[in-house]
């Protein structure tokens, strides 16, 4: 069963920094993009940051010059460093993987609190 392990994340006030990892269990044959979506509440889900199995990255307009995305392929481990971060950045953070031509699968999610 193909899984996602996550951890980092948690409380810090505006102008902090904070780190998220996630780690897909060896039951993914090859993974290709990897990457975090986050869950505020009443907004719809937002696609902060992606990667690519060469190291291509993107990211959502409102965290552009304040994340950054990496990965390890041999460990199979995608990393977001999260500096300048502002209360709007609140929210679960989910981490997804996928292989070649098959759907996302998502971490259990982790809790970023941003106080002003």
């Amino acid at each position: 069963q193909k899984q996602l392990m996550e951890s980092g994340g948690g409380s810090v006030q505006t102008g902090g920094s904070l780190s998220l990892s996630c780690a897909a269990s060896r039951t993914f044959s090859r993974v290709e993009n990897m990457g975090w979506y986050r869950q505020i509440p009443g907004n719809p889900r937002e696609h902060v940051a992606g990667i690519t199995r060469d190291g291509q990255p993107t990211y959502a307009e409102s965290v552009k010059g304040r994340f950054t995305i990496r990965r390890n392929n041999a460990d199979r481990t995608a990393y977001l460093q999260m500096d300048r971060l502002i209360p709007e950045d609140t929210g679960v953070y989910i981490c997804y993987a996928n292989g070649a031509g098959s759907l996302n699968i998502y971490g259990q999610g982790t809790q970023v609190t941003v106080s002003s």
